[in-house]
């Protein structure tokens, strides 16, 4: 009797973990338009990372307002949703019974009927809203509390779990410069890329990694303008920042080979943000380690706070230049300088 008795709550077990069939959508966008800017954040004051061009498909990450979130390439960015059009494929997979919380983060946070894009909106949600979460698929939570029952984008609330997970960071004030601008275009690299646009670009990034982990980011520049030397240690000793990083591109056309990433220092308090960020970056990147050194820098020289310039290549190797203008290499970069902010937060 007593080994019926086990069979049966083990029966029952297994029946509650089992995963249960229901339809949802491998959500995805069609552009309309060639040369539709991908740009580092949700509105035209965010600085383009990429292209896009007509008929080209790409999946949804997240949609805000007017904006929609897709990988692109090995990045994300937004793009406008007024030159896309919207779909979703139909198709047959499993949700699987789950049983944990939900927090909202953000007010009005959409609750669908459906887990996908093009079925109704039955709920804006509240910010700090407690919802439990029954069932998983894909990119979709299934939730319910007393009042409603739907669907909600994962990347809507899983923020929350990046934020604990780096908590060090969380609320930290960083001041990211890209180096040189405007009519400063800085090095010229061996098949003609400006170090400017490489720094932005490497830059806008970071800032968006940055901010998804609660850190509030402050730009030098967001766009191609000419920005004093003076005035970006200014902007980060205003802020009374936590950290200063300003980033930039080496150049030696007389030496073609040379490769290699190198951190600089001005005061001997940013030492263990530069073995930090350094080794970070190496571990990602697996290129030539040049080390960490004194760098009498203006911008580090003048900045009260942990400061470091970094030198993230060569673009006068050749080599090293296209690899450098590729998103995949500038996320492994992106990577190695916030996996190394956040180490030297938590310490």
């Amino acid at each position: 009797m007593r080994n019926k008795k086990i069979l049966l709550l083990m029966i029952s077990i297994v029946l509650t973990i089992i995963t249960i069939t229901t339809v949802v959508y491998a959500n995805e966008i069609t552009v309309n338009e060639n040369n539709l800017n991908v740009r580092g954040g949700p509105g035209t004051s965010f600085g383009v990372v990429g292209q896009v061009h007509k008929d080209e498909t790409y999946s949804i990450v997240e949609i805000q307002d007017d904006w929609i979130k897709i990988q692109f390439e090995d990045i994300t960015g937004w793009v406008t949703s007024e030159f896309v059009t919207v779909s979703g494929q139909s198709e047959t997979v499993e949700e699987i019974e789950s049983n944990h919380e939900i927090t909202i983060l953000q007010n009005n946070t959409h609750i669908r009927n459906e887990p996908t894009t093009d079925s109704d909106i039955i709920h804006f949600a509240k910010v700090d809203t407690v919802f439990s979460v029954i069932g998983e698929s894909n990119s979709w939570y299934h939730i319910q509390n007393d009042d409603i029952s739907g669907y909600v984008l994962k990347s809507f609330v899983e923020k929350s779990v990046v934020n604990n997970q780096s908590s060090g960071i969380k609320n930290k004030t960083i001041v990211l410069d890209a180096g040189h601008g405007g009519r400063d275009v800085g090095a010229i690299g061996a098949t003609g890329s400006y170090e400017k646009d490489l720094t932005l670009k490497t830059s806008l990034i970071l800032a968006e990694e940055l901010t998804n982990l609660g850190a509030k980011v402050i730009l030098t520049r967001s766009d191609d303008e000419f920005i004093p030397l003076e005035s970006r240690s200014a902007v980060s000793n205003n802020a009374i920042a936590d950290a200063f990083i300003s980033i930039h591109y080496n150049s030696t056309p007389e030496l073609p080979n040379v490769t290699g990433i190198n951190t600089y220092y001005y005061y001997d308090h940013s030492i263990d943000l530069a073995n930090h960020v350094q080794n970070e970056i190496i571990q990602q990147t697996e290129t030539r380690d040049r080390g960490i050194a004194f760098g009498d820098y203006l911008v580090i020289r003048t900045n009260m706070v942990p400061s470091l310039l970094l030198e993230l290549g060569f673009v006068s190797n050749e080599e090293s230049e296209q690899l450098l203008l590729t998103n995949a290499y500038q996320t492994k970069l992106v990577t190695g300088i916030v996996n190394g902010l956040v180490k030297y937060f938590e310490k």
